[in-house]
């Protein structure tokens, strides 16, 4: 066994342990509250409604737990188990050249991967969801959307395959860096196209009536200087009745969401507060910091994979008979969370503190204690668990645990 495949799986192993101890851990710690809603919601939260969320959280553990077996053996059957190797061997067969056998070679295993992933998605969908009341997607919905997907899949990703392999192929040992330039522009254009071009292949937007939530709304953008193409309502009780508000697009191409469940749960005082949260995001510039942090993580990515490919290494530890570009490509994409598993919780701790950041510009700008009713509000209607395990919360949620982020927020009213 080389050296570097007893390295991928011992940082297979380790990152799998502690997945699941994790999870066991989040187990443990929602079971152990579960008769008892906690003293800081018990005037705000049924006990009926807080076994809901514990019961739902423990399902989706259960599922995950499942999940991650299966990711583990998926990954070893496409690598020491030869599944790749065997991909790549039966598309070199038709003797085309590298450029178009890489990128059949990445359409067939994406095919089958997803072909792997549709049982859960089924079971994730229509019988997890359906069961605590969420589900609002027939079958149709979402064999629609899944064809939508794949087809918008098709359009955008093989020119780009294509790219990145043209250039790992013909742009010398500079490739890398071209690549992540146009990565880098590819992932603003799609930032920008997104809200007025893909998104409503999907969904329906309709602008937001006029009214009191209207009117708050426009006065807290005033106020905030914040400029958008408009205040959208979508469609999400079609598919969920999970509820949500977000930004998307950039620059004059800025859209603000609310999905219309949220809108159907929340006062108008509180959806103030929300918005205002959202655009503490904006004005504290997480927004910019996070595409800022997600090129550089890119870059050094590319960096990364110019370096392996070079590496005999690297193919023969991972089952794969003959080096190419494409199959370097493939294998880094596959294997890199692996070992990337463990820089999780940074990125969650950051995600945390910027939510914090905008919890504080709401409640200066709006109401914290609208901005509490709201959350709490979104904690039941989405059967949040108000007890998450601390750890597994660290190394996971990228917002802070529920009873932390409440008090934090009273202390700024």
């Amino acid at each position: 066994m080389q050296s570097f495949t007893l390295i991928f799986l011992v940082f297979l192993f380790a990152s799998t342990v502690v997945q699941i101890w994790l999870s066991l851990r989040q187990k443990q710690a929602v079971q152990s509250h579960r008769s008892a809603v906690p003293a800081a919601f018990v005037d705000k939260v049924s006990l009926a409604e807080h076994q809901k969320a514990a019961d739902y959280t423990l399902a989706k553990g259960r599922f995950g737990r499942l999940q991650i077996i299966l990711g583990v053996l998926v990954l070893l059957a496409w690598t020491l188990g030869g599944g790749l190797d065997w991909l790549d061997q039966v598309w070199r067969s038709l003797g085309w050249g590298a450029l178009w056998t890489g990128t059949a070679v990445i359409l067939s295993m994406t095919l089958i991967s997803s072909l792997i992933d549709l049982p859960s998605s089924l079971y994730s969908t229509f019988v997890l969801e359906e069961r605590f009341g969420f589900n609002k997607t027939t079958f149709k919905t979402f064999l629609v959307d899944l064809l939508k997907g794949s087809a918008l899949g098709l359009v955008i990703g093989v020119p780009l395959i294509l790219f990145v392999l043209w250039l790992m192929e013909s742009a010398g040992s500079a490739w890398w860096l071209y690549a992540w330039a146009g990565l880098t522009i590819f992932s603003l254009v799609m930032t920008w196209a997104y809200p007025k071009f893909i998104a409503p292949l999907f969904n329906k937007f309709q602008p937001l009536e006029e009214g009191e939530v209207a009117s708050r709304i426009h006065a807290l953008l005033e106020r905030t200087g914040f400029n958008s193409q408009g205040v959208f309502v979508m469609d999400g009780s079609r598919r969920s009745a999970h509820g949500n508000a977000y930004f998307t697009g950039f620059g004059k191409n800025k859209r603000i969401v609310f999905f219309d469940t949220l809108l159907k749960h929340l006062t108008p005082s509180q959806i103030e507060a929300v918005l205002a949260h959202e655009l503490g995001h904006f004005k504290r510039k997480h927004i910019v910091k996070g595409m800022v942090l997600s090129v550089l993580m890119t870059l050094i990515g590319f960096g990364v994979l110019a370096w392996l490919m070079r590496e005999p290494w690297f193919y023969s530890s991972l089952g794969i008979s003959e080096p190419s570009t494409y199959m370097a490509l493939i294998l880094f994409m596959i294997v890199s969370p692996v070992f990337t598993f463990f820089i999780s919780p940074i990125l969650a701790r950051l995600s945390r503190k910027h939510e914090f950041e905008a919890d504080e510009f709401a409640a200066q700008q709006s109401s914290a204690t609208e901005l509490i009713a709201a959350l709490v509000g979104l904690y039941r209607e989405n059967a949040s668990t108000l007890t998450p395990d601390p750890l597994h919360s660290a190394f996971y949620d990228s917002h802070p645990p529920a009873a932390i982020r409440i008090a934090h927020l009273q202390k700024q009213t």
